[in-house]
Formats: structure tokens, sequence, C-alpha cells
């Protein structure tokens, strides 16, 4: 797969010739060796500069991927160690305008060691002061892999394998230096750091531009009309200044060029790389109404004629209006990540340590961060507690609520040797929980990256805002300057009756204001935030609703729906069969026949196989047996299984397998099975030695609610397909049980592939749903695959949205909440749009010549600050998304699939 994936990037990329772009494919596994870099970067206010950062990254060598994320001003790079670093990505952002500061570090993906490798940064306080001597010590301990030490941000990195030491182990040794070390914040604390600083910088700003902007208005539009106050401020200082303009320059001055410089900055930046944005246009407006201010002043100052007006209300009125915007556009955006916030809330601070002696009692307790559980240590968990880390219980009984986690609304029996879920409560009982997979590992950690990842990555519509967004600042600028020639020009000659020009200006002053609104009227971060800012929102209302959408795309695919393949077990089933009949064909004890079945089937991972294993476990008298070595194990995917179990050749499998090894299959057996299936049951042959010696019944009921489902996506006009591999009678059974039309039985994995490109060749838009190893070929050739949680890792990989709750009306969530979200991005586009192609010409003076309706320009950048809240408002509004409300009528029943011992079997 990594040498598929290099190849592709390489010919992707060969349009740089004089360097090597990216490993080939027969580079050594190091070269092949993937890294992820997450950055923090400061100073993007649109689109076109996260697009900006974006192009920057990837035209250095070895990036397989950059991505940027707006709305949380990060940008995510995977990329190859031996062709680039950190420290030249960082400087390509930088060069692009940018600040990026780490905000994730260093993680190799690819490594050529088999063992599991974690990630650690610890922050030394009060300061690294001899980095080389720390990172000798940490070096040296066993099972470290890599230590990095910043010491500009007092930080020191530890790449290591947990099954050997852990971050304690890391704190204590540098606790015995100079040093202290602590557990460093993780991004989303310091991503929260930062938007709250931002948040209170803009406030602050704010509240500083009011303490001035309101006089300068006052002075301007209220004050002169008041008898007395008019005559103070209209009194003349030299020649034709009055006390009132110069009062609106001094308070309007630090306005411009002191609160309003974070403009100057971003338009330099930005004009700097080639890509304007609206700073820039900002920038342009106040200077224009600003500098045009100080042109009248200083000509009222030296000559006794001239009789001028200043705009310095209008600079001033527009950044106080825009920096009100900045400030609830920030306080939304931050809204949209609620998700991720919530996820992480999970994780409960501190856990109890137990320390255990040689025989395993309990010797000692200690409060320690849960940060620093390591696996393997024993942890104390009490009623009302949450799970520090996924682990396995080793002592105690209670039951764990793990709805947050899985959806499941009962609390879930817990007892030795079951497996628990960190972030999940304790309702009773004291559990003591050996940790298994700490950190980055863990199921919590897993679900807030496959959040988060999701939430970076871009729909195929935001492209559509990526291609305006490079020419629409251009665009406006042009439109603006031609719109002040154009009245400038009218009014020169007379185009336009003088009645028209308002008493307080001339013609030229009134051409500079209609360009002035033009240019600050004109919104494109409203255009650059449709679309992100709806996936965030959704991606997180999904992830609560127990329903993983991986970015935009899944999002995209998902509501244009029209056709759904299920897989059978696992899928409409329960997936937990249980064998309900057997029949032997041989003289054979039933012990010495499960015995050798189980043998063969035990290094299965069908759902059968186990039934099978477990169904032969009552016939030996341990819990766990121990059963006779297989040899030459071969699994036949569809069909069954192979092996040679004490010297006898041993085949578990359907008719396909058996007729593919020449096996007569007698008449009592094929009676067996046409009976099975029409039981909805699957049939089992069994052969010893080329002969049949036993049949087996499986049967696996329903999902409860997957007749309701098939019946709701047929209300919804989406077609429902069954394909499975197994056989025609029983998967045509279930299929008549739920109401699916159409089936097709006894395929194989890549045949369940071919049936998906089949249907997308016919002009469906496809999901599949599936569970399993054998559903992954299709998963990845469905326009949107959809696993089932409790599924196998490899389909969850797999596919695009993974339902947690393994629920089949999370399959009608999934597609309506896509399309409710795409319905917010259509209309979320159409506002964006719609405001400038109507607020553009009104600005212009569209109006102007029938109704004398002329928009003043700190309206106008008003209404520029408002358009984009009110995008990112719009987008919000899904957070109240509701389940279609056949879904909120439809019973949703847990089923618990009874134990062997209390199924009545017939033998």
């Amino acid at each position: 797969m990594a040498n598929l994936l290099a190849l592709s990037c390489w010919r992707n990329l060969s349009h740089y010739p004089s360097m090597p772009r990216y490993p080939n494919p027969t580079s050594s596994a190091d070269e092949l060796a993937e890294a992820t870099a997450l950055f923090s970067v400061v100073g993007m206010t649109c689109a076109a500069c996260a697009g900006s950062v974006e192009k920057a990254v990837k035209r250095l060598p070895g990036i397989r991927e950059a991505m940027v994320d707006l709305l949380n001003a990060r940008a995510h790079v995977i990329f190859f160690p031996s062709f680039v670093n950190e420290e030249t990505i960082r400087e390509a952002i930088e060069d692009a305008g940018f600040e990026a500061i780490e905000d994730g570090g260093f993680q190799p993906t690819v490594m050529t060691s088999s063992e599991d490798v974690t990630k650690i940064e610890l922050h030394v306080e009060p300061a690294v002061t001899d980095e080389h001597s720390i990172k000798a010590i940490l070096e040296a301990l066993p099972g470290v892999l890599a230590v990095d030490v910043t010491p500009q941000l007092n930080k020191i990195s530890v790449s290591y394998k947990p099954d050997i030491i852990g971050p304690r182990n890391f704190i204590n040794l540098v606790n015995q230096t100079e040093n202290k070390a602590k557990i460093y914040p993780t991004q989303e604390r310091l991503r929260d750091s930062h938007r709250r600083h931002e948040t209170k910088r803009y406030y602050n700003s704010f509240l500083w531009s009011l303490l001035f902007t309101i006089p300068v208005f006052l002075t301007s539009m209220v004050l002169m009309y008041v008898p007395g106050v008019k005559n103070l401020l209209e009194a003349k200082i030299v020649n034709m200044l009055t006390v009132g303009e110069v009062a609106r320059w001094v308070l309007a001055t630090p306005v411009q060029f002191v609160l309003g410089s974070r403009f100057y900055y971003g338009s330099y930046k930005a004009l700097r790389r080639g890509s304007p944005n609206m700073d820039v246009l900002i920038a342009l407006g106040t200077n224009a109404a600003y500098f045009y201010s100080v042109y009248s002043v200083l000509r009222a100052a030296t000559s006794p004629h001239f009789e001028g007006n200043d705009f310095f209300e209008t600079s001033a009125m527009l950044i106080s209006f825009i920096l009100l915007g900045k400030y609830l556009e920030i306080l939304a955006k931050g809204k949209t990540s609620d998700a991720i916030a919530k996820l992480m809330n999970l994780t409960p601070d501190t856990a109890v340590l137990l320390s255990l002696d040689g025989d395993g009692s309990v010797v000692g307790e200690e409060e320690i961060d849960a940060r620093l559980v390591q696996k393997g240590d024993v942890i104390k968990v009490v009623p009302g507690a949450k799970v520090a880390s996924d682990g396995l219980v080793v002592w105690g009984q209670s039951h764990v609520n793990e709805s947050m986690i899985t959806g499941e609304a009962r609390p879930v029996a817990k007892r030795k040797g079951d497996d628990v879920i960190g972030g999940t409560v304790n309702e009773n009982g004291v559990l003591h929980v050996k940790a298994t997979r700490v950190g980055s590992e863990s199921a919590l950690s897993q679900i807030v990256r496959l959040v988060e990842s999701a939430q970076m990555a871009k729909a195929p519509v935001h492209k559509f805002a990526d291609r305006i967004s490079k020419y629409f600042v251009p665009l406006v600028i042009l439109i603006s300057f031609t719109t002040w020639l154009a009245w400038f020009l009218a009014g020169r000659f007379h185009a336009y009756p003088k009645s028209w020009i308002p008493s307080s200006m001339d013609s030229f002053e009134l051409a500079l204001q209609f360009g002035i609104s033009v240019m600050v009227i004109a919104c494109p971060c409203a255009l650059g935030l449709a679309t992100p800012t709806a996936v965030m929102v959704g991606t997180g209302v999904g992830a609560s609703q127990g329903v993983l959408i991986k970015g935009g795309q899944a999002l995209e695919s998902a509501h244009k729906v029209n056709c759904i393949v299920f897989d059978k077990t696992g899928t409409l089933t329960v997936g937990k069969p249980v064998i309900v009949r057997t029949e032997l064909l041989t003289k054979m004890v039933r012990q010495e026949f499960f015995e050798l079945v189980a043998a063969a089937e035990v290094n299965s991972e069908h759902p059968l196989a186990k039934a099978i294993v477990e169904y032969a476990k009552r016939f030996r008298d341990e819990e766990n047996p121990s059963w006779p070595e297989a040899r030459d194990f071969v699994s036949i995917t569809g069909h069954g299984v192979k092996a040679t179990v004490h010297n006898k050749e041993i085949i578990v499998g359907n008719k396909s397998l058996l007729a593919d090894h020449n096996i007569e299959i007698p008449v009592v057996a094929e009676d067996m099975l046409a009976e099975a299936e029409k039981m909805a049951q699957t049939g089992i042959l069994v052969s010893i030695n080329g002969k049949v010696a036993g049949v087996l019944a499986v049967s696996d009921p329903l999902k409860p609610g997957a007749q309701e489902v098939i019946s709701i996506l047929k209300s919804m006009k989406i077609r429902s397909i069954m394909v499975t591999g197994d056989n025609f009678g029983t998967a045509s059974s279930i299929a008549r049980e739920v109401g699916i039309e159409n089936v097709i039985a006894e395929a194989k994995p890549d045949q369940k592939a071919e049936k998906v490109k089949d249907l997308q060749a016919s002009g469906y838009t496809v999901a599949m749903v599936g569970d399993g190893i054998n559903d992954s070929p299709a998963l990845v050739a469905a326009d949107v695959g959809m696993a089932i949680g409790a599924g196998t890792d490899i389909a969850i990989e797999a596919a695009d949205i993974v339902l947690m709750k393994s629920n089949l009306e999370d399959v009608i969530t999934a597609i309506d909440l896509s399309r409710k979200t795409f319905s917010r991005i259509r209309l979320n586009y159409f506002w964006a749009l719609g405001y400038n192609l109507l607020g553009i010409p009104i600005a212009a003076g569209a109006l102007f010549p029938s109704t004398r309706f002329r928009l003043p320009p700190w309206i106008a950048g008003a209404a520029m600050a408002a358009s984009s809240v009110s995008v990112v408002c719009c987008s919000l509004l899904l957070k109240y998304y509701r389940r279609p409300r056949k879904l909120e009528n439809l019973e949703i029943r847990g089923i618990r699939i009874e134990s062997s011992t209390d199924i009545i079997h017939h033998d």
C-alpha cells in the first residue's frame, strides 16, 4: 500500500524535474516512513489566506498532503522526513506571510519496527538550560526512540514504545535534575487558549475604538444640530479650519493607525505573497476616507476660501464595526468546534493508580494525572468515576455507562475479563482496570482524531469558493475604482443634475463615497466560511449522534445517495449467530466431531466460525479449552475453511466449497440445508476425509428495527439491495423479512465490489453498509462506505462513515444529516453570493438616480461585518439538528443474544 501511495504521489509531483520530489516505489522503509506535523497558523482571515498556506506547503518536496483549517487556524501536513522537515515547512508558511507555531509535533506513522510507537510532550520549568544533557539522559532509557528538545517553548518531545516505558518515567527522571516537568498542554487546550486570547484582543480593541469613535460620530452627525455646540464646533481656528475638524482628526487617528494597524499588517503580508484579501479592502477603504479628510483639513487650514468636508467618521466607524464583526465572528466560530471540546472533556483529569505486590494484592494507591497512566497500570475506578483509559477488568463487578462512546443507552455489565473504554462512567461497584491502550491509542483519542480530520478535510464544493477567492478582491478593487471614476466623470461633465449632490459635499466627494462603499461592502470571508463552518458543525453533530463522518467528501457524497447495498451478517442481522441444530451423518461421538470442527474453525475470524467454536465448548469441561493443532489451515473467503487435524482433512463450509473439492453431498444433507434456508438459517456442511460427516444450522436474528429502516429508505426514494456471501435460500428469506427485493447471494468480496461498480455505472450514487473484512473492497468501491461500529478495524478504516452505535437507523441519520448540512451550505452560498451581487450595485449607487438612496461607507462596513457573522450563525443552526420524525417514532430496542444454554437446540 505504501509503495502504491508513493508511486501515485510521484506521478502527481513529476512536474518538478530538477530535484526528487517523493520516494520512489523501490525506496527503503525509512524513506517511505511518513510523518505528521500540525501547526497553528496566525494571520489567516479568509479562504484566500488558507489557499496561500496550502499552496506554499505543497510546493515543497516530500509533501504528501497539506490541509488548512481556516476556522481553527491550523495546518495539518503529512510528509516524508527523508525529503523535508518541520522547520522547512514552518519557514514555507512564514514566507507566505503567516506566523507558524508547532501545535502537534512530529509523529511517525510508519515505522520499521513492528512495535507501537507513542509520542508525548513535556513542559519543563523554569527553563531548558542544558538541552544536550536532558536529551542524552532520556535517550539512554530503554524503549525511547527519539527525543526532540525545543528550548524556546521549554518543551521536550519523546517518542517511545509504550510496552516498555511511559511518561511517568520521563517526568521522574527530569525532576531529578534542576528542572520540573509536567505534561504539555493538549492541542485543544492550546487552541482554546489562543482563541480566548484572540477573542479578548478583538473585544478590547472594539471597546477602545468605541471610546474614540463615538465622539467622532457625535461631532459629525449629532452635535452639529445642537444650538450652541454647533457654533463651538464650527468656530474657525485658522482660515477655514474648524474646531470640529481638528477634534475629529485627533480622535480618528488612533483608531486608524493603532487599532487599525492589524489591517495594515495583514494587507502588507497579503500583497507580499500576491494574494490580496479582506484586509486589503479594509485598508484601502479606510485610508481613502482618512487621507482625503486629512487633505480636506490641510486645505481648509491653508486656504481662506476652501470649504471641504471630512470623512473621519467614515474611517473610524468602519474600523469599529469591522472589529465588532471580527469579535462576533470569532465567538461564533468557536461554537462550531464544541463537539471536539465535549469529546475531550470525557477524559477524567485524575486516576487512582494501584500498587500491587508479587501476588497481585493491592499494597497502596496514589492519585495521578490521568495522562500519566501507562500500559500495564492497574487503575481503581470507584462508582460515579470515569474510566481513565481503555483497559481490561482484573477485579470487581459493576455496570458501566458507555452511551457517550457507543450510544448504548443501557449500562453494560462488566466483570473480570471484560473490556472497558476510557471516558465511560462506572455506575456501581468498584473496578480494578488494567490499562491496555493509553494516550493516542485509546478509543476516545482515535474518535477525536477522526472528528478533527473530518473537520479539516475540504468538501469538493469548497473548491468553488477557492476559485472565487483568487479573483474576488482584485475584482472588487477594480469595480470600486471604476465606480469612483464613473461618478467623478459624470459629475465633472454634468451628466446628472447638481440637485443630486447632497449639500454637505461636492461631486468628487460623492464619487469617493460610492467607491469606498463598494470596497468595504464586498465580503469574500462569507464565501470562504460557507462550507467549512457547515461541515464542522455537521460532523460535530454527527459525532454526538454516534455517526462519525470522515470529512466533507463523505458528507457531500452521502446527500446524493439513492441506492444502498447492505451486507447481511452483522449488518441486517445482529452478527452473533448461534447453532440451533446439528445432524451427524457418521457414527462419531459428538465430542470428537466438535473437537475436530472447532480446531479448524478457531483460526477464523468469521462470526459463523466463532459461533461453532462457542457451541463446541459445551462438550468440553474447560471454559477456554485448548483445541488440537490445525495444520495447513486455509480460509476460503466467502466459502469456509480447510485444515488438517489429527491427520484428518477437515472442510467446513458451504455447498460450493465441497463441490470445488469434488465431495458428494448426501440427499439427507441436501434436505437439511433446504429446511434451514426456509427458516432463514445458514446451513454449514462438515466434511472429514472427503465425506460429509455432519450438518450445522446457524441462526442469526435480525437487528431490531431493520424492517422499519428499509421501509423508511423506500419512502426516501432510496433503493435497498442485499449482497451477501451466504446461500441464496437464507439470504432470500432474510430479505423478504426486512422488505428487500433485490438479493445477491454467495458473493465473494470482489463480487460485492463489482456489484457496487455495476450500480454506479447504471447511474446510482451507491452507499455500502458492512462490518466485515470481506466487505472492505465494496466499502472502498462505493461512493460512501458505511461501517458498523462493532465491525472489524479493517472495515472501519475503509469506510467513509462509521456508525458507532451499530444501529441500522443511523444509516438514515447519516444520509439525512448530510442532506441538511448541504442544504445549509447551499443557503450559505446563496446568502454570500446574493449579498455581494446585491450589495455591491447598491453601494455603487445603482438606486441613487431613481430613489436618491445611497449607502454610506460606515453602513456598508457594518453590512460586511454582519455578512460573515450571519453565515457562521446559519451554520450553527445545524446544532439543533433532530433526526427524522419517523426515526424518533421508531422504538429502538436493545437486543441481547441469549447464551447457548438458553436456546433449545435440536441435535
